[in-house]
């Protein structure tokens, strides 16, 4: 049996993400009681007929005995299942922003607390299950799309052997991802932004690859993250450590960071069997 665990706070995606996986033939229940999972479990495993089947549940700030879902959470790891904690999030701004276009009311809002209260409280509500999350997602910059393909590359495709390594490059001036696990900054290299035939060019054109391939530097801040990747991915793994996210930015996404993440890409498919890469600025453009 395998079981995905989604939470978040509201307005973040869930509802997408659930969507998403029903589309791939997940038995889907939304807004489902923390208390109640044992039980869904233990009763899925003794029908011989469901107890291979994918199931997905979405619990959020609604649900009683929230504080127990860690002790739930680790009797489910003794049982005889597949279980993943994915947990969404969005900049505070835009958690305004996107109830305020649907009109949709909060369930922590009530006459004492307004929109901006209550989406700050749901992020202390919820912290028992951010703090377990195999796979933490901020859809800030995601449309319902992106969110989708994201879920079902990431984790309906993603094979059951081995971790799932996202490399994804950014840009510091717009914001550092918060889902990253690790945060590599390489604004300290040579940058190809000021030399003016490369400017409008992306660390994925054979220009900026041999300008960088060239440096010393970006060789040598290369060699030490990928020693450093492939001393402790594994001890990551040996963990039970399902998903990671390696981040690599530089000022403006375009240059070195995507450079740097091309080139782990290459170097970790050979080694492990699920390897995504993501360009926050450069896919936007």
């Amino acid at each position: 049996m395998k079981l995905i665990i989604i939470s978040g706070r509201s307005g973040s995606g869930k509802s997408t993400v659930l969507n998403a996986l029903e589309d791939a033939s997940f038995n889907c229940i939304d807004n489902f009681p923390v208390m109640l999972l044992q039980s869904l479990v233990h009763n899925t495993l003794r029908d011989t007929v469901q107890k291979d089947s994918n199931m997905a549940v979405c619990i959020d700030a609604r649900s009683r005995d929230l504080e127990r879902f860690p002790e739930i959470l680790l009797s489910i790891d003794r049982m005889d299942v597949d279980c993943e904690v994915i947990y969404l999030d969005a900049a505070s701004p835009t958690l305004v922003k996107r109830f305020s276009e649907t009109r949709r009311r909060h369930p922590l809002t009530n006459a004492q607390t307004d929109l901006r209260q209550a989406i700050d409280a749901e992020a202390e509500v919820l912290e028992s299950i951010a703090d377990l999350a195999d796979l933490a997602i901020d859809s800030t910059q995601l449309s319902s799309q992106e969110l989708r393909n994201l879920v079902s590359t990431r984790v309906v495709a993603r094979s059951n052997s081995g971790i799932s390594l996202l490399f994804r490059s950014f840009g510091f001036k717009y914001g550092v991802p918060v889902d990253a696990d690790l945060v590599f900054d390489l604004r300290c290299l040579p940058n190809p932004h000021w030399e003016e035939d490369l400017r409008p060019l992306t660390g994925k054109d054979e220009a900026v690859q041999a300008f960088l391939g060239g440096e010393e530097l970006v060789q040598e801040m290369l060699a030490d993250i990928t020693r450093y990747l492939d001393t402790w991915i594994p001890r990551f793994e040996e963990n039970a450590r399902v998903y990671m996210t390696v981040a690599l930015g530089c000022t403006g996404g375009q240059h070195r960071s995507v450079y740097v993440a091309e080139r782990l890409m290459e170097h970790f498919s050979e080694r492990f069997e699920n390897v995504l890469l993501r360009h926050r600025e450069v896919d936007r453009v």
